[in-house]
């Protein structure tokens, strides 16, 4: 039988050798832990120590109160996770993850969100996860690390074989990094998922869309790409296309928020009618208007068999692109998810949607739109459901039981959290 462990009381008295004051958000959660009945210790838990809580004020995490935490959680084995989103961590708290990372042997996800980590901080955990053997999902979404931080990433991508889910979303990547990442990935076999949202890039000429196409035609690994505001055009998603006819593995691909129109959309069609593994489209806020749209809906009517999640929010359709969408999902049994908010609805759509939903065919958690009735006419009103809800944030209820509302857990779930 596992030994209830004494967090708090260890926290105590490393603040007291390290000659710190405690700090009262992370004794609480300590405590909570503590005295939970519910944990099965030889399963491991994760500890929530996110400084974003808006019902309770914290005192967010400082760097003197990672090293402290850290060394409370040296030797604890069932701690295999640590969630530390939106704190005021720096390079200095940093340097001490990354000693923890080279010593501890049991943690399996951290989530570094938003904190202030730079350029040398990147470094010193990138160098650290050259030697750790047990992450396997790291998050430094929303850190400055800057396309320098980024290439000490892709370096340590040549070496370690555990990680499975790298977040790089939002740090101010350049071409650089993406390039260094692109070519790590020919190589790499164990990371599943990458999320590489949002550059920062001052060409046109699309060569690190090139890069990771030609990365995709040879990684057999590679489940989940995420590549966002990325000024990806027709030419990048035509590059994407051709290396996807030769890519088995892939099963989530997003391309929200670039600037793809009904030529590249075409190209995806063409993909759709032959690529057999992709299960998730993510093309929200795009440009791909109803000839997209009516792309799209042909190659699922007719052809395709496997794309389980498909979102078109804000792509400036109109009723003839979203009524041919709900036809084709008459046909497509597979199609379960599909997002449609931000577009243009006429009368002909809201029938349309209202019908899926009524029928049975679309599930209302599984679309963001939910029909009502005025005066005899039907509407649609937006529902907060998506393909990644829960992205930046976390309700403070905690994760929702059915993940059908945050859909790319419920069809691709590359790793446990």
């Amino acid at each position: 039988m596992s030994v209830r462990p004494d967090l708090h009381q260890h926290y105590v008295q490393a603040c007291q050798s390290l000659g710190q004051p405690e700090n009262p958000f992370i004794a609480h959660v300590l405590q909570e832990v503590d005295k939970s009945d519910k944990i099965r210790w030889t399963k491991g838990i994760t500890l929530k120590i996110a400084g974003n809580n808006h019902l309770v004020p914290v005192q967010r995490v400082t760097d003197d109160d990672l090293q402290v935490l850290a060394s409370v959680l040296h030797s604890s084995v069932f701690v295999t996770g640590l969630d530390l989103r939106w704190n005021v961590l720096t390079d200095a708290g940093a340097k001490h993850m990354a000693t923890f990372l080279q010593e501890n042997s049991t943690l399996r996800y951290l989530n570094l969100m938003f904190n202030d980590i730079g350029t040398s901080g990147a470094e010193l955990i990138a160098r650290a996860l050259r030697m750790n053997e047990t992450l396997s999902y790291l998050r430094m979404t929303g850190n400055k690390i800057g396309d320098k931080g980024g290439v000490f990433f892709a370096s340590m991508l040549q070496i370690n074989s555990t990680l499975e889910k790298l977040d790089l979303g939002d740090c101010d990547v350049g071409t650089q990094c993406l390039i260094a990442i692109a070519t790590a990935l020919t190589q790499n076999r164990s990371l599943k998922a990458i999320n590489l949202n949002r550059p920062l890039l001052y060409s046109q000429e699309e060569e690190t869309t090139v890069h990771i196409a030609l990365m995709l035609k040879t990684n057999p690994s590679l489940v989940e790409l995420h590549l966002c505001k990325h000024e990806m055009k027709n030419f990048g998603v035509e590059r994407l296309c051709e290396a996807l006819y030769e890519n088995s593995s892939l099963r989530y691909l997003d391309l929200g928020c670039n600037k793809i129109s009904r030529d590249g959309v075409k190209c995806l069609g063409e993909l759709l009618k032959r690529n057999q593994a992709l299960e998730i489209l993510d093309l929200h806020a795009n440009r791909i208007e109803d000839e997209g749209a009516i792309y799209l809906s042909e190659a699922l009517a007719l052809y395709n068999t496997t794309l389980r999640a498909l979102s078109v929010v804000s792509n400036g359709l109109s009723g003839k692109g979203l009524v041919a969408l709900s036809d084709a999902m008459k046909t497509n049994m597979e199609l379960s998810y599909i997002y449609i908010w931000g577009n243009k609805f006429d009368e002909a759509t809201c029938m349309a949607f209202s019908e899926l939903i009524q029928t049975g065919r679309l599930k209302p958690d599984c679309t963001d739109v939910d029909p009502y009735e005025v005066d005899g006419q039907v509407h649609l009103a937006e529902l907060s459901h998506g393909l990644q809800k829960h992205y930046y944030w976390t309700p403070s209820c905690g994760e929702e039981t059915k993940k059908d509302a945050n859909a790319s857990l419920a069809v691709v779930a590359v790793t446990e959290y």
